[in-house]
């Protein structure tokens, strides 16, 4: 499956989630061990390294609460499952999240990755000085290869 989601993106960002926080909820605990989130985010950084393709992980914090059109946090509980903002913005909550979670993973191509090590980006190279360019250009080029992920469909 990690391969498959490599393979299918040129960028793949995700919530640099504390699985170790989370399993100290004794009700998930088990749910979130055996759904084995660690070891598909470590697939998933390995294929990505291996391909060449851009992994990032992205700061949890209000992803799911701040709305992805106006960027206002709208506080809901977990069992609220439509996000639905005075913007008149109204998605699905993991539509919603999935949609912050992007934003900021492109916000950051072109000057870091999952592994950053001051000066160097993901696979050891040095970073780009032009970030603002690079950045426009991946973006745009991202748009005209990948129409579906615009239109929130799977393939």
């Amino acid at each position: 499956m990690a391969r498959c989601v490599i393979q299918s993106n040129d960028l793949v960002a995700y919530e640099d989630l504390k699985v170790r926080n989370l399993v100290l909820n004794h009700c998930l605990a088990k749910s979130i061990n055996d759904a084995g989130w660690y070891q598909f985010r470590q697939w998933v950084e390995r294929f990505g390294q291996k391909m060449g393709k851009a992994t990032v992980a992205v700061s949890p914090h209000y992803t799911s609460q701040e709305c992805s059109n106006c960027k206002a946090i709208v506080k809901k509980s977990l069992s609220t499952r439509t996000h639905k903002c005075a913007c008149g913005c109204e998605l699905d909550r993991e539509f919603n999240a999935a949609i912050n979670i992007l934003k900021r993973g492109l916000s950051t191509v072109g000057h870091t990755g999952t592994w950053v090590n001051d000066d160097l980006n993901a696979w050891g190279e040095g970073t780009n000085t032009c970030v603002e360019a690079t950045q426009y250009g991946q973006v745009r080029s991202r748009n005209q290869e990948s129409p579906s992920m615009t239109s929130g469909e799977c393939q």
